[in-house]
């Protein structure tokens, strides 16, 4: 079959740099096909030149055997194409429907008719499965929801080629499924569908095809992925062997660093106790609600456990509050980076700097700024973060970047205990092997570290055991040796559920 969209060659130069370099592939008409590869391998560039953003140096964009040259987003999608960013085009002021017909509203007499406006927009939001009111205030919707509009606002377009970038980054479970339905039902009325994702096992759970990019090049494209795996699609985006990304290596032990006994708390439902020697990873896997985090908020502080003990290298500590987990050396990087991680509107040094400036303030708690700009200088350097300068913003650094800043901050105290809680999610691959290399490294210096981790084979690739949590409570504990995805997952679904077929 002759793909319905198409690049032809297409290159994107820049002054002095090449984005993109003669990127053909195409897609076919009722296929969801991914496009993957590390941050900077072009994935938006192309994305960019497909919506009318930035137009190609050279090569041709095909749809339909037709060639365009998109000089704006009007163009694009006059022609059928929508782009579904990350960060949505939406108007929360404005309600549903006029955000679907943005820019095209009907209109009677030279006034918006409301009464078809809205009749129009339940029509397409009726065609995703959606209830939506189209009169309700856009501000009122979850991110879910709001992403649905975005859909139909791309069908109210006429859009027969739709890529998502990232779509699902701040989704939960069930928006995600939600969202899951809602393409594979695009795809069977016919759309063509460009899918730009970190997460793998989305790919495989939702995609026919696939292609990768890498350093603007075009690497391979998948016409079928049933007989390919994760290990040899990151093989393709980083130009080396999984085992390389993970780089695991034994290292010596030494004694105790963390100690857990008979902890119980909100999400914890029957005591864990856990042992964590110095220069360990222990990963902590488990479904979603199974009580990972929960586990690790108790050790912080940041949930006060109804019982139980947490011991820092033999030494007994009482903690009430996340302060008093970092006094004692316990440091936490949390799930939701966004969030709780970062202050989005601060620089890369107060982000470096948060919670550990105390020691360094002056008199009346004046900040002390030449210790602030060369500590996060330091760290910068250290970490190996992308960014201009420590005074950028963070918010406008990748997933990764701000996650070495996290991880920056808590170098410059003096860690004991390690808990990370995803700390990859989000990331491309090539920043995720530079953070498992910091971790790896963090261990071989002594401290004791627990990872969180959605995805087996990260927690399988970096741990030295692995702990099972299901149900809020322990399942298990097993050595690296005996730590197969077989066992560990059989571990973690709850007793009475039986293993989904694939």
């Amino acid at each position: 079959m002759t793909p319905f969209l198409q690049f032809a060659s297409v290159t994107k130069t820049y002054v002095g740099v090449t984005a993109l370099h003669e990127v053909s592939f195409g897609v076919r008409e009722g296929t969801v096909h991914a496009l993957m590869g590390e941050n900077g391998a072009g994935k938006s560039t192309l994305l960019k030149a497909l919506s009318g953003a930035h137009r190609p140096t050279s090569g041709q964009i095909m749809i339909g055997n037709r060639a365009h040259e998109f000089h704006s987003a009007a163009a694009a999608l006059a022609a059928g194409v929508a782009v579904i960013y990350q960060e949505l085009h939406l108007v929360p002021e404005m309600t549903v429907a006029e955000n679907i017909f943005l820019g095209h509203l009907p209109q009677r007499g030279g006034v918006i008719d409301r009464q078809k406006l809205n009749q129009q927009a339940a029509v397409l939001l009726q065609r995703l499965g959606e209830e939506i009111d189209p009169d309700t205030k856009l501000a009122r919707l979850p991110i879910g929801q709001r992403q649905m509009v975005e859909i139909a606002k791309a069908l109210s377009r006429g859009a027969k080629v739709i890529a998502f970038d990232e779509p699902t980054s701040s989704l939960s479970v069930r928006e995600i499924e939600r969202l899951f339905a809602v393409i594979r039902e695009l795809r069977a009325q016919g759309c063509v569908i460009l899918y730009v994702t970190h997460r793998m096992e989305e790919v495989f759970a939702l995609c026919d095809a696939c292609t990768v990019l890498r350093d603007g090049k075009h690497v391979r494209t998948y016409d079928s992925l049933a007989e390919i795996t994760p290990a040899r699609l990151v093989q393709d985006m980083v130009g080396r062997d999984i085992a390389d990304v993970y780089a695991y290596k034994s290292r010596p032990h030494g004694a105790v660093g963390l100690d857990v006994r008979g902890l119980v708390g909100p999400g914890v439902r029957e005591p864990v106790s856990l042992r964590v020697t110095q220069g360990e990873i222990l990963g902590l896997f488990g479904l979603v609600g199974a009580g990972r985090t929960e586990l690790l908020k108790l050790i912080f502080g940041a949930e006060r456990a109804t019982a139980g003990t947490v011991a820092v290298h033999g030494a007994p500590i009482s903690i009430a509050a996340p302060a008093d987990a970092i006094a004692a050396g316990i440091v936490y990087c949390t799930e939701d980076r966004k969030r709780e991680g970062i202050v989005p509107i601060l620089s890369v040094q107060d982000n470096c700097n948060l919670g550990i400036r105390a020691p360094h303030t002056r008199w009346g708690g004046i900040v002390n700024g030449r210790w602030e700009r060369e500590n996060a200088t330091d760290k910068v350097a250290q970490l190996a973060v992308r960014t201009p300068s420590v005074e950028q913003l963070i918010k406008h650094l990748s997933g990764g970047n701000q996650q070495k800043v996290i991880l920056g901050r808590w170098l410059s105290t003096k860690i004991r205990v390690l808990l990370l809680d995803e700390p990859t999610r989000g990331i491309d691959v090539g920043a995720k092997s530079e953070i498992y290399r910091i971790i790896t490294r963090l261990a071989s210096e002594g401290v004791a570290v627990v990872l969180v981790s959605s995805d087996l084979p990260e927690a399988l690739g970096l741990a030295d055991r692995v702990a099972i949590m299901r149900q809020g409570a322990l399942a298990a504990v097993l050595d690296r040796a005996e730590a197969t995805p077989e066992r560990v997952l059989s571990l973690a679904l709850p007793q009475e559920t039986a293993p989904a077929k694939m």
